[in-house]
């Protein structure tokens, strides 16, 4: 019986405020080193870079993301789940059965499968995590360059304390996820200041 090709999902930037949300589909080759794998949030950044090479090297992968402006129309939820179905649509191989991190699959994938902490648990999963994180990491750090006031090589987009901080000092970008509490309310807050004559 022919093996079923297993994909896996994984998404990264749901909880930041600026910047897109990215997701890689990942297809493990068999020269992969599996212990490797695990979750990206428990990989140090310089092991990230080089186990994600690892993993492009020994896979069939791609990226999908969605935008700032996408997160602002669909939703944050819809928005990851349109990022992970265009990286399982840019897939070079088609997969039979796709695992997805988390409890939500996008609609119209065949043969969908949603594990909650998947990336802890699935080595497919966790290759896909890794992938996604280190695509956004790179960047968030590319566009820092341009917008250096934020920390956006530290902080990758999160809502830390200096980001919001600066946010309050330098203002929004285009980049800021504006619908999102952090910076709404900052936006408020600016918009209610007395504007000088």
């Amino acid at each position: 019986m022919r093996e079923l090709i297993t994909a896996g999902v994984d998404e990264v930037g749901r909880g930041c405020i600026a910047g897109p949300v990215v997701s890689a589909a990942v297809i493990l080759k068999k020269n992969i080193d599996l212990k490797l794998l695990k979750d990206s949030k428990k990989i140090s950044f310089k092991n990230r870079e080089i186990i994600s090479e690892h993993i492009k090297n020994n896979s069939y992968f791609a990226i999908g993301t969605a935008s700032v402006q996408e997160i602002l129309n669909l939703n944050i939820l819809q928005a990851s789940l349109l990022s992970m179905k265009r990286a399982v649509e840019k897939l070079t191989i088609k997969p039979g059965l796709t695992l997805i991190d988390g409890n939500f699959a996008p609609t119209g994938l065949n043969n969908c499968r949603t594990i909650i902490n998947g990336d802890e648990k699935i080595k497919v999963i966790s290759a896909a995590s890794i992938i996604a994180k280190v695509y956004r990491d790179r960047f968030m750090i590319k566009l820092s360059k341009k917008f250096s006031n934020y920390a956006w090589e530290r902080n990758f987009g999160y809502g830390t304390k200096a980001h919001l901080e600066s946010l309050k000092k330098f203002g929004v970008t285009s980049h800021h996820r504006k619908a999102f509490k952090p910076v709404h309310k900052i936006l408020s807050s600016l918009e209610s200041q007395p504007q000088e004559k």
